[in-house]
């Protein structure tokens, strides 16, 4: 008995320096991880900051030649605060981005259409009819989508394509292999009208780095940037991110 009680005391005397050990080890790579994350967003908010204020020239005069169209994608929690998309739609329109498109996977824009309107006069809604108009410098034109629009737009063009391949089945006998292709979706896409002009930028606000739906057949040449909450959205890291778009060289292929 007394041999294993002797025993007993240095193992659990090294139990307790090994927990001691990896709890320490534990704290210390959480500190170092925390310290990098908090030296980033300091340094991330001084860059937004110089760059809000005009210090840094570069970012003063936005070649927006190669944004045509931009696309925001809000989670549904960040398109209810509708003071922030307000906010963030007049930082976009005084930069100079003319055609806007904000989707959510809620239709919670469509709800606040009114109150967006009524705050930003010089923005239209987007219509089909008059995609990518040439516009003044004061105006904007704002598309609002959500992903029943993409569902309604899915099955028009299914009815359609159906449609065409009653009408080839009723005048020719000999059918072959009867495929539908990308193009042929994209083609009665277009011809419904809901195909909706191709997003040249898409920024994400919210915690999933995805599009959430957003309609994919829009989406082939699409940059998308994770911008993160939208709640500390900052005019300079936006400013950056279409600054770093206009930089980027894409090739399309063949």
């Amino acid at each position: 008995m007394g041999s294993a009680s002797k025993m007993r005391g240095p193992n659990r005397w090294t139990a307790q320096v090994g927990s001691f050990s990896l709890r320490f080890i534990w704290h210390f790579i959480h500190f170092i991880i925390s310290a990098c994350f908090f030296v980033l967003g300091l340094a991330g908010a001084v860059d937004s900051y110089l760059i809000s204020s005009g210090l840094l020239k570069k970012y003063n005069d936005l070649n927006l030649g190669k944004l045509q169209y931009l696309a925001i994608v809000l989670d549904s929690d960040e398109a209810r605060q509708t003071s922030h998309v307000i906010k963030l739609l007049q930082w976009l329109s005084d930069v100079g981005v003319k055609h806007v498109c904000l989707y959510d996977e809620e239709g919670v824009l469509k709800k606040s259409k009114d109150a967006i309107l009524e705050k930003l006069s010089h923005i239209r809604l987007f219509k089909e009819t008059d995609e990518m108009l040439p516009l003044d410098k004061k105006n904007m034109t704002l598309e609002l989508a959500s992903p029943s629009d993409g569902k309604e737009a899915m099955e028009k063009a299914a009815n359609l394509l159906f449609t065409k391949h009653l009408e080839l089945r009723n005048t020719t006998e000999d059918q072959g292999d009867n495929i539908f292709t990308e193009a042929h979706m994209t083609e009665a896409l277009r011809a419904v009208g809901c195909s909706g002009p191709e997003p040249d930028l898409l920024l994400v606000y919210g915690p999933a780095r995805c599009h959430l739906g957003f309609p994919p057949w829009r989406l082939q040449y699409t940059e998308i940037v994770h911008m993160g909450p939208l709640k500390s959205m900052k005019r300079g890291s936006l400013m950056k991110a279409i600054y770093r778009f206009t930089l980027v060289r894409q090739n399309y292929g063949k």
